[in-house]
């Protein structure tokens, strides 16, 4: 199936590992060109040689997206973006004895901020030209509370109302926007936040991660792959008339509708 993206420009935040690597290999194979942006130099260029090894070419920019001036400088230098997929920034998981204002503030930064500064620039661009597609890959921890990701929780809440707002705002100008709600994924942050619930209840790793997907009735975390395909879709042409939709990707483990 021809997702017509062939030649559109893809900018994928966090693109150096996980989910967001993930989505810049799929869009590359697609046929668009791909920027990706993560604020650590050598694991974007780990990624870069990784897709290059893929046959796939991914051109990158280092900048830290907490940065608001920094993000805007980068963004706007790019002469057109057709497509914005967020991904960068993760709040970490904090037992609650350790959570205080310092922590709230870095999970709001590390997360929400992130994705605003990304955001503003690009679809005010998008609007002018009349055409645009964002997807903010954003997390189920927004919809279902979690004495553990308190922080990161709420920031993900604040962005589904803003994605959601986004796209009352911009679709009377073409421009589209989604949001992907992974639940447990295989990356890295998986372990980060088993540390967080070792720490919180002192129980073995191993037996909070059994558990854990246990409590998934797929029986298993998603691949990033998983998440890049639905990525494909929202900012693909094929989806024209999908906008201000949350889509779960869980599993069907979170309890709400």
């Amino acid at each position: 199936m021809d997702l017509q993206l062939t030649g559109r420009t893809a900018v994928v935040t966090g693109a150096s590992k996980g989910i967001g690597l993930a989505c810049a290999e799929a869009l590359a194979r697609e046929g668009a060109e791909v920027i990706g942006i993560s604020r650590d130099a050598g694991n974007l260029e780990a990624a870069r040689k990784h897709l290059e090894g893929l046959g796939l070419k991914l051109q990158v920019e280092a900048v830290d997206l907490t940065d608001a001036e920094a993000a805007r400088r980068v963004l706007e230098a790019i002469p057109r973006v057709d497509i914005l997929v967020n991904c960068a920034g993760a709040a970490r998981r904090t037992p609650p004895a350790e959570l205080d204002s310092a922590a709230l503030h870095a999970t709001m930064d590390a997360k929400y901020f992130t994705y605003m500064h990304a955001t503003d620039p690009v679809i005010r661009g998008m609007a002018e030209r009349g055409s645009g597609a964002i997807v903010n890959v954003v997390g189920q921890g927004g919809r279902q509370a979690n004495p553990l990701h308190i922080g990161g929780g709420a920031a993900n809440a604040a962005l589904m109302l803003a994605s959601v707002g986004y796209a009352q705002a911009y679709a009377a100008q073409g421009v589209r926007v989604n949001v992907i709600n992974p639940g447990m994924t295989n990356t890295a942050r998986v372990d980060e936040g088993l540390e967080a619930a070792v720490r919180a209840t002192g129980r073995p790793k191993a037996e909070l991660l059994a558990e854990q997907v246990a409590e998934i009735p797929m029986g298993r975390p998603a691949e990033p792959a998983e998440v890049a395909n639905v990525v494909l879709f929202l900012a693909s042409p094929l989806s024209s008339y999908v906008t201000g939709a949350i889509i779960p990707m869980d599993g069907a483990k979170t309890s709400t509708i």
